[in-house]
């Protein structure tokens, strides 16, 4: 009976009476070849195109290897095809340069996996073929776990991370620090409402930029109206429709006289200086008592915000006449501006007594006051002129003094 060969190995296997003479020799080819499929390496270039291993009966074949040693460089994805069949491990040594093609290990007629990859060379894969197949023994693929003592200190990279593969909870509290943040890492969404207090602020810390705007442009406001909110904001300015003084003279008059005052068309407040007509002295009896002095009028003072337009008329009295020598002095003539005050008169100071021995003064004439339609209560005295009594030798009173007027308002010019 002739020899016949062993399915993955393709060995001789010799039967009883057979190859006399050449055992020995065959054995030792048979050793060979298993030596070889043990621990046997081969290279193999596979730049050019793919390669297809061989494993031939009873002679060294390089399907038959332990370690394929893959080298070249790749012009276009190539295969590394196992002859169908044969059951056998295989350890492949990737030094190829891959120039972006893929390299695939696979049986002739069925399938196989891909080498991985990479950015260099030198990569290892383990693999066996079943007669039909081509399987890659990849970590993933195998039992049991790595300890932290198998993982190299740089093996980790962000690179091998899978999006969200850390979690907080793999993480100490105190791990986080300042320093392994990036510049601007933190932004506004991730920061909660309550975490910025006034004691984590810096002085000084927040500037111009930081403030939100209030919509108050910037600029120097003349008479400002300002809106300030609860937290001391701001909110709104504008310029008075005119200056903030109220320095400016529009009307000084002196009674008898009447007209109408019209506002600048800028103002919005009047400074009114009034004083109503004084009553006129008395008169003396001759050679005994002298008459009274009249009595002075209203006075006094107004601040008064008005509304443009603003025209209302007036009206200014005479200072009283003077008595004779027998007759007292007369009242002076009432005043008013309409909407804003009525001023009333002095009396006349009466006549000297007599005849016969000589009498007392002349009574003074009364001070009959004013009345205000606005604004009462910003009132300021001062002293208007009185007509004086007649003397006992002289006879006649002086008149009083006609009401007085002056206005203030704030034109702003």
């Amino acid at each position: 009976m002739a020899s016949s060969f062993s399915t993955d190995l393709k060995l001789e296997l010799m039967v009883t009476g057979e190859n006399a003479g050449t055992w020995g020799d065959k054995t030792n080819t048979n050793l060979n070849l298993v030596q070889q499929a043990i621990a046997g390496v081969e290279s193999i270039n596979v730049g050019a195109s793919d390669v297809t291993l061989v494993m031939s009966n009873a002679a060294l074949s390089n399907a038959r290897n332990m370690v394929l040693t893959l080298t070249g460089s790749l012009a276009a994805n190539r295969q590394v095809l196992i002859p169908n069949g044969i059951e056998k491990f295989y350890i492949i040594h990737d030094e190829t340069t891959r120039n972006g093609f893929s390299l695939t290990i696979k049986t002739v007629s069925g399938t196989g996996f891909a080498m991985e990859t990479t950015t260099g060379s030198s990569d290892m894969a383990a693999c066996y073929s079943d007669g039909t197949n081509v399987y890659e023994v990849s970590l993933n693929t195998l039992s049991g776990s790595i300890a932290t003592a198998q993982i190299d200190a740089l093996a980790v990279t962000s690179a091998k991370l899978a999006s969200f593969a850390v979690t907080s909870a793999k993480l100490a509290s105190f791990a986080v620090t300042t320093a392994r943040l990036a510049t601007n890492a933190v932004t506004a969404i991730k920061i909660t409402q309550s975490t910025i207090t006034q004691a984590k602020l810096a002085a000084n810390s927040v500037g111009a930029n930081q403030l939100i705007s209030t919509g108050v442009t910037a600029g120097a406001y003349t008479a400002a109206s300002i809106t300030v909110d609860a937290d001391g904001r701001i909110t709104a300015a504008s310029s008075g429709s005119a200056g903030a003084g109220m320095g400016i003279p529009t009307r000084v008059q002196v009674g008898p006289s009447s007209g109408t005052h019209t506002a600048s068309p800028t103002a919005n407040r009047l400074a009114i200086y009034f004083a109503g007509a004084a009553g006129g002295g008395g008169g003396g009896y001759p050679n005994e008592a002298s008459g009274g002095s009249g009595g002075p009028g209203a006075y006094g003072f107004v601040n008064k915000p008005i509304t443009q337009p603003f025209s209302q008329p007036f009206s200014l009295g005479a200072g009283g006449n003077g008595g004779n020598t027998f007759a007292s002095g007369n009242a002076g003539g009432p005043s008013s501006f309409t909407n804003v005050f009525s001023a009333n008169a002095g009396n006349g100071g009466t006549r000297g007594n007599g005849p016969g021995s000589p009498g007392p003064s002349g009574s003074a004439g009364s001070q009959t006051g004013a009345t205000f339609t606005s604004f009462p209560t910003n009132f300021i005295l001062f002293n208007p002129t009185s007509g004086g009594g007649g003397g006992s030798d002289s006879g006649g009173g002086s008149p009083g003094s006609g009401a007085q007027l002056i206005i203030f308002e704030n034109t702003g010019t």
